[in-house]
């Protein structure tokens, strides 16, 4: 039955009688967590995260500590969360370890400062670590939902994650109700339940962007679940700009690749093949520049929908968008609140077990774009620590959809900083995506088609289509350099220089010294 939109209509969202009785506030809500517990919330990009619950565990931890007692969690999320959610647990120093992304300032200056430990890994090996227990017993989940049927099944947000994973192994269970979730996202979701460990797995029967394997609704054991919070409250907006001239650059040369990909009889000339793009202005730019190529009825199987999507849905350029989260910006949510009865007959929403399941992505041929900090010359690519050593967000789903798309491409301005920065390196001091996983480098000069190429061959490829003028010279004479050393092999370096762009960065703010 469907649930009433509106704040008038916040009653009406708990229709299961057992659960609405207990409603209760958030400050009473949170005395169900204590010291130690590991605490799994749902989020994934900002959607979804709990509005008021985890606020009020910040200053119940805060009071706490306030009398002497040391007060830390273990926090397990789908991807990111809202900032608030990170800035105001790791402000109250609340946090002793952080799994598996985030994107906060403050946390990740406590983690960079050994003060919070992190674990950064492939989105899509979440659920299955948590079911193994590699992070201990999950004691409580906090998890955001749009409301409860009358038989107790919970209907889902603006993301899935791994509410599904979280509901199934917590010892007790938070729900925030949250009223301001349009009723008309009722039945956009697909949430699967037939997972399992090995050895009893089961191929994912998914062959198009658009099936259907699950069930609209998460399951839970009403005996789980100790407080039902109820709120109205928007999502946290994504931040996204106007696309700048590099991320429009960018964008043509990738449209120009999918064109040529087509000649070549690699792509079907009309849709394509699915698409996943990484969260951020230029995967927003190349997205919202595929209307001018004529396609129609393109797919996506990703992680995330921005902005761009929604447009492309609603001009019939993209038929149906597969994800886990919605990351839209102000604009975007509006847009999408308004429209709700357009989009939500074009996109799906599944846990992020599916999402970004290897197998799926394989399968359909997914066109993986993810962006990255920096690739060295020959193609491996570092997407999470500035300078080697310091974690900016982590890796998210990137691995997910590289290793195993039908075309992986990193997309990425030449420079950093005004120029300071190069993205392109001799060596990359740390390595998220080996040369094996890319295959397509692009900056706002160019793009580097890899596939096929040794080595030397790629080296000389990168420098010329992607690298920075200001830096091409510099690259070229260490790679010749390197070349013309005895015994050069088939990857050649000079390694005493190869961290030589890190280390004048770091003695004069500039890797062109």
């Amino acid at each position: 039955m469907s649930i009433t939109s509106g704040a008038a209509g916040v009653a009406d969202r708990i229709r299961n009688a057992t659960l609405a009785q207990r409603v209760t506030s958030a400050a009473e809500a949170v005395k169900h967590i204590g010291p130690g517990d590991t605490v799994a919330i749902s989020g994934f990009a900002s959607g979804g995260t709990p509005k008021v619950t985890i606020p009020a565990l910040a200053e119940r931890i805060r009071e706490v500590r306030a009398g002497g007692t040391d007060f830390t969690i273990n926090l397990l999320t789908g991807a990111s969360v809202s900032s608030d959610t990170e800035r105001l647990l790791s402000e109250v120093e609340g946090i002793a370890l952080r799994m598996p992304y985030q994107s906060e300032p403050t946390a990740r200056r406590r983690i960079n400062n050994g003060q919070m430990d992190y674990v950064d890994i492939h989105l899509s090996h979440v659920a299955q670590q948590v079911w193994q227990g590699y992070y201990g017993h999950v004691d409580i989940a906090v998890v955001e939902v749009a409301g409860i049927t009358e038989d107790g099944e919970l209907i889902p947000s603006a993301s899935i994650g791994n509410n599904k994973t979280w509901l199934d192994v917590a010892d007790k269970i938070i729900l925030e109700v949250n009223s301001w979730v349009p009723a008309e996202l009722e039945g956009i979701h697909d949430v699967y339940y037939g997972t399992a460990l090995p050895p009893h797995r089961k191929p994912i029967q998914i062959t198009r962007a658009d099936d259907r394997i699950g069930q609209p609704t998460f399951r839970v054991d009403p005996e789980k679940v100790v407080a039902v919070v109820e709120t109205h409250a928007r999502d946290e907006a994504s931040a996204l700009t106007e696309p700048d001239a590099v991320s429009k650059a960018i964008a043509g040369h990738v449209l120009d690749f999918f064109d040529y990909e087509v000649r070549a009889g690699r792509m079907p000339a009309d849709t394509l093949l699915p698409m996943q793009a990484g969260i951020g202005n230029v995967a927003n730019a190349v997205l919202g520049g595929l209307d001018r190529g004529g396609y129609k009825n393109l797919t996506c199987y990703s992680e995330v929908l921005q902005d761009s999507m929604l447009a492309l849905i609603k001009d019939g350029t993209v038929a149906h968008a597969s994800s886990t989260s919605l990351a839209l910006s102000e604009a975007g949510l509006e847009e999408f609140v308004a429209n709700i009865d357009v989009y939500r007959n074009h996109i799906t929403l599944r846990p992020q077990e599916i999402s970004n399941h290897p197998e799926v992505v394989r399968r359909l041929g997914v066109i993986a774009m993810n962006g990255m900090l920096e690739a060295d010359i020959y193609g491996n690519v570092n997407s999470t620590h500035v300078m080697g050593t310091k974690i900016m967000n982590g890796i998210g789903g990137s691995g997910d959809f590289t290793r195993n798309g039908y075309v992986s491409m990193f997309l990425s301005p030449s420079t950093a900083r005004n120029g300071a920065i190069s993205a392109i390196v001799p060596m990359v001091p740390h390595i998220d995506h080996t040369e094996h996983d890319t295959q397509v480098i692009v900056t706002e000069f160019g793009l580097a088609d890899l596939r096929g190429l040794s080595p030397r061959r790629r080296a000389r490829v990168i420098i010329d289509k992607c690298a920075h003028p200001d830096y091409r010279p510099m690259l070229n004479d260490y790679l010749e350099r390197a070349e013309a050393m005895p015994d050069a092999g088939q990857t050649p370096h000079l390694l005493g220089e190869a961290f030589s762009f890190h280390q004048r960065f770091g003695e004069t703010g500039s890797m062109r010294g």
